[in-house]
């Protein structure tokens, strides 16, 4: 038997073990001959890009119900190394795995700079464990003394992240606070909030936030966090008992172990079938690589280009296995809708990001992409699972 093994169960692995059981399936390939195998820290695909919400409870879906109909086995441990000349995987508190095919997804994680405090006052919203810790914080916070930061949240990193963070704590926090004054703030150290949306879509979401009520605090460092705030680097103090940190993302560690080119943000680079240069065997997808989806712009970390590099490494990894050709990634759009809380969203079309819907219109095309469109389907149905991992690129959502 050989084994094509998939890391990581987030928006590339997942769909990337779904197209290479489709692509399996196709070739009438049964699991005795070639299996294929995902392995995740634990039992949940994880709807990450929903964090920022109040809701929580629909933004996971177990694994196994995805993938036990169409025959993939899932490993729960953590990756602790990775051995690309071995075609070895070391697992946390489990014996290594060895494969014939491996597809690299473990995704990638926020940056956590030593900042004096952070790591023991501080919030953030990367993992599902995280926003729900955070959302008890907020939900205690009227049984706590009276103070001055006690209804105010610092929201740290202008970035899409970010201002879907502060402009959603618009509405949470001050139904937590319950008439009590509630203050948001963004902060970042660009000049500009949002300032990589461009100036007309940072006009929307600049007259979203006066709406909202979110102050917004550009061109400031914080120096130290403490339970009562941050001191900037100015030596400003502000009062906030909630600080959540939205700064910054990074390729897994993990990925360093693949050879050759890694750019800025430590991904890995990889050709237009998403194979790794110098790895025998070894594809990446997702947020932990780089490739270029029209043959000119780099992949975003996003699972807009997530899940159709996940689509092709999957196919590409029974492909390379079993001799058929391999085929490219070719994604010829890219659009970005971001969600302004109660104000509405904002759709945005092209890589320059131009302004196409906004308000209540926009914010309808925000729910249909985080509440249907990303998800897999869930009635257990094998070809409904395996028709969605069809290596093809979606149509842009509708606006």
């Amino acid at each position: 038997m050989k084994r094509i093994l998939v890391l990581g169960g987030g928006f590339a692995g997942l769909i990337a073990a779904a197209g290479a059981a489709r692509k399996l399936a196709e070739l009438k390939i049964g699991k005795d001959d070639i299996a294929v195998t995902l392995v995740n820290r634990d039992p949940w695909h994880s709807i990450r890009v929903r964090n920022y919400e109040t809701d929580l409870s629909d933004v996971r879906v177990r694994l196994a119900d995805v993938l036990g109909p169409i025959g993939v086995d899932v490993v729960l441990r953590e990756v602790t190394g990775l051995d690309p000349g071995r075609r070895e995987v070391a697992l946390a508190g489990g014996a290594p795995l060895t494969y014939d095919r491996l597809v690299f997804a473990l995704g990638s994680e926020l940056v956590r700079p030593a900042i004096p405090g952070l790591a023991e006052h501080g919030f953030d919203i990367d993992t599902f464990d995280a926003a729900a810790k955070l959302g008890a914080h907020l939900d205690i916070l009227p049984a706590r003394p009276p103070s001055a930061g006690r209804f105010t949240a610092l929201v740290v990193g202008g970035g899409l992240t970010g201002v879907e963070m502060a402009t959603e704590l618009a509405t949470r926090l001050r139904d937590v606070a319950s008439g009590e004054p509630a203050r948001i703030i963004l902060a970042d150290r660009a000049v500009r909030i949002g300032s990589n949306m461009g100036d007309e879509a940072c006009a929307v979401i600049e007259e979203a936030m006066a709406a909202l009520g979110v102050e917004t605090r550009p061109g400031v460092t914080i120096a130290a966090v403490d339970a009562c705030g941050v001191r900037l680097a100015s030596g400003e103090a502000i009062a906030a008992e909630t600080v959540v940190w939205c700064a910054g993302m990074r390729a897994h560690p993990l990925a360093a172990s693949l050879p050759g080119e890694h750019d800025r943000f430590g991904r890995a680079a990889v050709d237009r079938f998403l194979k790794v240069a110098g790895a025998d065997g070894v594809f990446a997808a997702g947020d932990a690589a780089m490739a270029l989806v029209d043959g000119e712009h780099p992949s975003v970390m996003s699972c807009q280009h997530a899940r159709p590099m996940g689509r092709v490494a999957g196919h590409n990894a029974v492909c390379d296995l079993t001799g058929e050709p391999p085929i490219p990634l070719e994604i010829g759009y890219y659009v970005t809708c971001l969600d302004l809380g109660a104000w509405g969203a904002v759709y945005c079309q092209g890589w320059d990001r131009q302004v196409a819907v906004t308000g209540a219109a926009a914010k309808e095309t925000k729910r249909t992409i985080n509440r249907e469109r990303i998800y897999p389907p869930r009635n257990g149905v094998a070809a409904d699972i395996l028709a969605t991992a069809a290596p093809v690129t979606q149509a842009p959502p509708r606006q």
